[in-house]
């Protein structure tokens, strides 16, 4: 925002310039008036101030009337803005009693006004965008959070509501808990399965978790990693599917263990994403299977290749989607290994969720009107001086670079100030000294289109032509003064208005874009805690229902369910945005009762006592995916979990056999997410198998207090 007002203040230096060079040094406590009000010092006693020195100005000491043009912008800045026409009025009435032109000194007086109304305003909306794009972001996420916990609570909260009264009412009638309880069961398991695929819906939209866990796995294997991120989120749909050509690459080059460093890539091309990882391993142009994938039916395309420098590269690109959509939560039977598997396109059935847009902002559209009525005012002001042949062609030529100016706030065009610059020099020798202010219009483009240092060598150019050019029309030296100068004004102002224009709008952009990125992030939050958090409880509860009903019922078992159904329900709220802290101990507990319930002897080390609550909320959400992942990618016997503190912090250990030797595991969500909430700590996750035994260590930077 310095910028923007530097540049307003510049502009209305040179405008009170103009009268300052004309004879006239009250406009520069004029101007000092105008940078008070710019600073928002807004007091009735500082516009009489003014209105004083302007009508002193112009009716006491002869300087011409456009200087009231000052006043009438304050005015309109204020509730006293009705006054503003008055203004102009009584601009028109001295001019008129001069026997001046009043038509061209009335123009001249609203063009000021508009300019220092403009600006003053464009500013401060440009510093209100700037200010709210916080709160314009919170309340974007605390919208997604409601529209978060409806949809979860239409589903999996009502799942968990079955769960607890079956577990209750099996509880009541023992006679019939076996039939309740395998209705318990098969909620359960629809439940966990819906989670999953939810988590995995929410992730569809953004590549970043899938970066973090590429990321995690290279850097696990001894690999040197760069990630080089050129997209921008939401992706839509598409996000899914590059992310399983991600996880398919980064394993393959783990798996073949020759690599010594991966790239990876991200970028945009129209309408089009595209995901290149490319490492230094292979040997020949055999790649990884991507058969399953069928990103053609997406209208996408795949390829392996080996580059001329020996490296291999697989490179994927889809259609960004509907930037709007989140990848629709469905309800499938199944779901893969930690939801590696990518949601197909076809949507028979599922519901898709708008990602809401923030309320259109016309602060871009009133830039744009008050740039346009400037261009058209120094415009009629030029045609006022020229004879009726000439108008119309003279009109033609003006409108061609109206247009072209508003199109400079779009970025830059550089055929269309080629344009500008020949409507700006060759009609001169047909319409006369008249044209030579049309070179201000030049000047303002060329600004904005360079950067200053070449930038304002061209201005210095363009304003000696209107001085040679004046000198070979035989101005007088006042009127050639003038004209330089009012040529420099006119740039600036133009200048400014289109700059303004384009922070207006830049920052529009950045306002929605910090919006749109706080939305993907609170999905990939809810997410993190649907896989982590509730996906865990989930997946204890169904052991456990599975557990009593080979035992026939115990009722003890049933009480655990409905415990632990109580507990999802907090993790639900969790999800939901509700914040919640895990106590470590509690959770070594809860791994220890549901690694014995599937007959899998426990080992525990103490844990460190007194930890940071968000040092255990973590450490206890890493130990719930090791238990998950002991219980689904396993035949485990033995588990250990470990706990101690080193030069390096505190070390979780979590060890667990019966492993498969030859069944190789996908990239997991799940080792993504941990990687995620332990980086906010400062911390890392490393995991490793040697035999049949995997090992997961997250390791957090902390300090345990000396003891006395």
């Amino acid at each position: 925002m310095r910028l923007a007002r530097m540049i307003v203040v510049v502009v209305l230096a040179a405008l009170a310039s103009v009268y300052v060079v004309a004879g006239a040094p009250i406009a520069v406590a004029v101007f000092g008036v105008q940078v008070l009000y710019l600073l928002k010092v807004r007091k009735w006693w500082l516009l009489a101030v003014q209105a004083a020195l302007v009508y002193t100005a112009s009716v006491a000491g002869g300087v011409s009337t456009g200087i009231l043009g000052f006043l009438a912008g304050s005015l309109l800045l204020t509730q006293a803005r009705v006054l503003a026409p008055l203004v102009v009025a009584s601009a028109a009435l001295i001019d008129a009693a001069r026997g001046g032109a009043t038509a061209d000194a009335t123009i001249t007086v609203v063009l000021i006004s508009l300019v220092v109304f403009g600006l003053t305003r464009l500013v401060e909306r440009a510093g209100e965008m700037h200010a709210a794009r916080l709160s314009l972001a919170a309340a974007a996420v605390a919208a997604e959070r409601l529209r978060l916990a409806a949809e979860l609570n239409d589903g999996l909260g009502r799942s968990l509501e079955v769960i607890v009264e079956g577990g209750r009412r099996a509880l009541a009638e023992p006679d019939g808990a076996a039939e309740v309880l395998a209705s318990v069961t098969a909620t359960a398991r629809a439940a966990l399965a819906d989670a999953r695929a939810a988590s995995a819906g929410y992730r569809a939209t953004s590549l970043a978790p899938e970066l973090v866990t590429a990321r995690a796995m290279l850097d696990a294997a001894g690999i040197a990693v760069e990630v080089r991120g050129g997209h921008t989120e939401p992706l839509g749909p598409g996000g899914a599917l590059l992310a399983s050509v991600l996880r398919e690459a980064v394993t393959d080059v783990v798996r073949r263990g020759t690599a010594r460093l991966c790239v990876i890539e991200t970028s945009e091309q129209g309408d089009r994403v595209r995901l290149r990882v490319i490492d230094d391993g292979h040997r020949t142009a055999e790649g990884p299977d991507f058969d399953g994938l069928r990103l053609e039916e997406a209208g996408g395309a795949l390829t392996t290749r080996l580059s001329p420098d020996g490296r291999f590269v697989v490179e994927a690109t889809l259609p960004r989607g509907p930037a709007t959509e989140a990848e629709p939560f469905t309800r499938p039977g199944e779901t893969s290994d930690d939801d590696a598997g990518a949601p197909e396109f076809p949507a028979g059935g599922r519901r898709r969720w708008p990602l809401r847009k923030p309320a259109h902002d016309v602060s871009y559209a009133v830039s744009v009107t008050v740039l346009a009525a400037v261009l058209v005012g120094f415009s009629v002001k030029a045609l006022l001086q020229l004879s009726g042949a000439l108008v119309i062609p003279a009109a033609a030529c003006l409108g061609v670079i109206v247009v072209m100016q508003l199109r400079s706030v779009n970025g830059r065009h550089m055929a269309a100030l080629a344009v500008m610059a020949v409507l700006t020099y060759a009609p001169v020798p047909v319409f006369g000294p008249v044209w030579l202010g049309v070179a201000g219009f030049l000047a303002g483009p060329v600004l904005l289109a360079f950067p200053w240092r070449a930038a304002w060598p061209v201005v210095a150019a363009i304003l000696a032509s209107v001085a040679g050019a004046g000198t070979l029309f035989g101005l007088p030296a006042p009127v050639l003064a003038n004209s330089t100068v009012s040529a420099l004004v006119t740039g600036l102002v133009v200048y400014a208005l289109l700059r303004l224009a384009q922070i207006v709008k830049e920052l529009q952009a950045a306002r929605e874009s910090l919006a749109r990125s706080a939305i993907v992030e609170e999905r990939l939050r809810a997410a993190r805690d649907l896989h982590d958090l509730l996906g865990h409880s989930l997946a204890a509860i169904l052991l456990t229902c599975e557990l009593a009903r080979r035992l026939k019922c115990p009722p003890e078992r049933i009480e655990e369910i409905v415990a632990m159904a109580e507990g999802a329900r907090a993790d639900l709220r969790s999800v939901s945005g509700e914040q919640r802290e895990l106590s470590l101990a509690a959770e070594v507990e809860s791994a220890r009762t549901v690694l014995s319930a599937a007959g899998i002897r426990v080992t525990v080390e103490p844990v460190e006592p007194n930890l940071p609550a968000e040092v255990e909320t973590v450490l206890g959400t890493v130990l719930r995916e090791a238990v998950t992942n002991v219980l689904r990618h396993s035949e485990a016997r033995h588990c250990s979990i470990t706990m101690r503190a080193d030069e390096s912090g505190l070390r979780l250990r979590v060890r667990n056999d019966g492993v498969s030797a030859g069944k190789a595991r996908r990239g997991s969500s799940g080792i993504g997410n941990l990687t995620t909430r332990l980086a906010a700590l400062d911390g890392r996750l490393t995991s490793h198998v040697e035999g049949d035994r995997f090992t997961l260590d997250a390791s957090v930077p902390y300090r345990a207090p000396a003891r006395a």
